[in-house]
């Protein structure tokens, strides 16, 4: 059952601040995303593959579907043909299976950096380290990388109720974004994306620059 009151409330808020919902519909049936797309929405988030392929297959044409989780190179070609953005590039080895998907299917996918900024382990992505890296070899790259476009980056915080920890987190995340915003190779118009904050947290994100925000707890309930 979909929150409809708290989509609402949300959609509010987001608009005023020029925010993009990603609505996580991960687990959820094909019917709750209905719903919300019914009242309008059109972003919606997949953590699993084989979910995303058959949901999208049911579901109505102009969606846009985001892939939101770990992405195993293997699995690129199922989304490649339609997917609207891929948020977890988290090696170079990625980046260069979707180019190469994107290129089978005559499209350039657009894709997110996913940065690790948390203090848990689990959790994927670069490090400032590996983005210098990352840096330099899409500057002698990004000729042959001609079916993705790297639209900015995306990276979760700590689970923590520690909410400076929270914000600082999503605060070094904003910086790193605007230095490579404003590096001469990735400084192009199209570096415009800053996917951070999830239903416990996205408040802060907002106040830290994010214009993206994946929320599904909120709106689809609590998962089994």
């Amino acid at each position: 059952m979909v929150n409809k009151i708290a989509y609402q409330e949300i959609i509010s808020e987001l608009k005023s601040k020029s925010t993009t919902l990603v609505a996580v519909s991960k687990i959820k049936p094909a019917s709750d995303i209905r719903e919300l797309y019914d009242l309008g929405q059109r972003d919606f988030g997949e953590n699993y593959v084989q979910e995303l392929v058959q949901k999208q297959s049911e579901l109505p044409a102009d969606i846009q579907w985001h892939f939101i989780g770990h992405l195993q190179r293997n699995k690129v070609k199922y989304i490649a043909p339609f997917v609207h953005l891929i948020h977890g590039i988290d090696s170079i080895k990625l980046l260069e299976e979707v180019n190469k998907e994107g290129k089978k299917n005559n499209r350039v996918i657009d894709c997110l950096l996913q940065v690790h900024i948390a203090q848990e382990e689990t959790k994927f992505g670069f490090d400032e380290t590996d983005l210098s890296h990352f840096s330099d070899y899409f500057e002698i790259e990004k000729a042959n990388l001609s079916h993705v476009r790297v639209r900015g980056l995306m990276g979760m915080a700590s689970f923590s109720e520690d909410t400076e920890l929270v914000r600082a987190e999503f605060g070094q995340l904003k910086q790193i974004f605007e230095i490579m915003k404003g590096s001469a190779f990735l400084g192009q118009s199209t570096f415009d994306t800053l996917s951070m904050g999830m239903s416990g947290d996205y408040q802060l994100a907002i106040d830290e620059g994010a214009n993206m925000v994946r929320i599904g707890s909120l709106l689809f309930g609590r998962r089994a």
